[in-house]
């Protein structure tokens, strides 16, 4: 599928963008396009893909800016738009900051795409987009109805534009592992909003096999939900102080303080709302729902049982295996 194509990745500098460029590297590609603000993450990222230098090429830009989108989308074949503001308080005390960033800047994304006659683009989405309580949901919301809108408004333009619904990444920049992990180290101990708290989090390894699943599948203007396991807040904190403390071989004692909800959060996240769960199809990795308005609605078909997500977490043995596998301390 990537063979000789072009591709380009805003937000590209990012964990997931990191590792979809190792991935997508190994596909042969002919060039990959690394699209973003941050120009000493693009120094450190070129200098670390320094033997692939002949197929990588880096773009200071930024999504807000149609024009420098139009001239990076030139020839290109697939877009994997990750750009987005996602840090929940930061968004929430920065509204119209997140706004221009997720959705002005998504809907720039598609309108240069389709220009420059791209041929698939992937969408990032949230499971905070479902009922959003907070301004990050709510942008990835409005992004996920700008992208399935495209592939209705785009006209006789060919391309195939689709979302793909995430929840964490394990150790990702802004992610609660780097958190804990220096709570552990510098202040011996870990502030928890709630140790019940649920999310939804995948390695990197799985969100990006996921990821290019999502896009191999996508056939346009639907959104892909993957499957993703189920951590409880608790757990994941009493995990890191073990596996630090046996790194350091220490015993120390971490007191573990919990400091309640902040603004816009939910004590868990879900996968789909329920009109959702009554037109998606289950597939092994994930659910695709159908754009509604260009789809035919299925009639007679049986609403699809999610679990509850305190029914399915993931066991501490299971998290401990992950993170030492994917070298996440």
């Amino acid at each position: 599928m990537y063979k000789n194509k072009k591709i380009l990745i805003t937000g590209g500098t990012g964990t997931i963008g990191y590792q979809l460029t190792k991935q997508l590297l190994t596909y042969d590609p002919s060039v990959i396009r690394i699209f973003s603000r941050d120009e000493y993450k693009q120094y450190q990222m070129s200098q670390d893909f320094h033997e692939h230098h002949e197929k990588m090429r880096y773009l200071i830009g930024d999504v807000r800016d149609q024009q420098r989108l139009l001239r990076a989308l030139e020839d290109v074949d697939f877009v994997f738009h990750l750009a987005a503001m996602k840090h929940v308080p930061f968004c929430e005390y920065n509204p119209f900051e997140a706004v221009q960033t997720n959705v002005i800047g998504t809907q720039n994304v598609i309108q240069a795409s389709i220009q420059a006659g791209v041929q698939k683009v992937l969408f990032t989405s949230s499971d905070k987009a479902i009922s959003p309580t907070n301004t990050y949901g709510a942008t990835k919301l409005m992004g996920e109805r700008l992208v399935s809108a495209a592939e209705y408004q785009k006209g006789a333009k060919s391309t195939i534009f689709s979302s793909v619904r995430f929840g964490n990444v394990m150790g990702s920049r802004g992610s609660v592992i780097p958190l804990f992990k220096k709570q552990i180290v510098e202040q011996g101990r870990i502030t928890v909003t709630d140790p019940e708290m649920l999310r939804y989090m995948m390695t990197p390894t799985q969100a990006i096999e996921l990821l290019l699943r999502a896009n191999e599948l996508a056939s346009g203007g639907e959104v892909l939900v993957l499957k993703m396991p189920v951590v409880k807040l608790g757990d994941l904190a009493e995990v890191m102080i073990d596996l630090l403390n046996h790194i350091k071989k220490s015993d120390n004692e971490i007191e573990i303080h919990t400091i309640g909800l902040r603004p816009g959060e939910k004590m868990y996240e879900e996968l789909m709302t329920l009109d959702e769960q009554r037109i998606a199809v289950e597939t092994e990795e994930m659910y695709i729902i159908p754009a509604s308005f260009i789809s035919t609605p299925k009639t007679n078909h049986q609403v699809i049982d999610m679990k509850i997500p305190q029914e399915g977490s993931i066991d501490k043995e299971t998290l401990r295996n992950w993170i030492i596998n994917e070298k996440l301390l």
